[in-house]
């Protein structure tokens, strides 16, 4: 199920509440996934299988414009969630507006929160000890190494 903005959040809470009174471990990770690579189905399939249900946190296109720059992302923001939406292991797609998933974190209360690729140590500081507020973990995954969308991108332009 991808929910395509905020708006909806509400919607996902209820569901996330409901499959939490039925013990289900709920499992949440954001990104761009601007270009899918080995990487991100790498940590997305490492992620899924840490609980029973899956949200994917999706930066907008104009949070990854903020983040990456003016010429990303390079596909928008529908085709994005459709394709992670569609990666085995993944139960919810949620885009944000936002420049971090922290009003996500704190509405959806994950029991996880995974960090994969090379996240900036500010921003998972402060998602950190959101989450351990509440009880979460948060697990970091690293990134598989040699590959990147910018890599990608880089190799595009040569």
């Amino acid at each position: 199920m991808v929910v395509e903005n905020l708006k909806l959040l509400e919607e996902l809470k209820e569901i996330v509440n409901e499959l939490k009174k039925q013990g289900k471990k709920i499992v949440f990770t954001n990104g761009c996934y601007d270009l899918i690579h080995r990487g991100h189905i790498d940590v997305l399939r490492k992620a899924s299988e840490l609980g029973n249900v899956f949200i994917v946190g999706l930066n907008s296109d104009s949070s990854v414009k903020r983040f990456k720059g003016e010429t990303r992302p390079i596909n928008n923001e529908i085709d994005r969630a459709y394709v992670v939406g569609n990666v085995k292991g993944v139960d919810y797609v949620i885009i944000f507006e936002e420049d971090t998933p922290l009003i996500l974190l704190k509405e959806l209360k994950p029991d996880v929160l995974v960090k994969g690729g090379n996240p900036l140590p500010e921003r998972v500081a402060e998602e950190k000890k959101l989450v351990e507020e509440y009880g979460g973990i948060v697990i970091l995954l690293g990134l598989v190494e040699g590959y990147s969308s910018s890599n990608i991108i880089e190799k595009m332009k040569k």
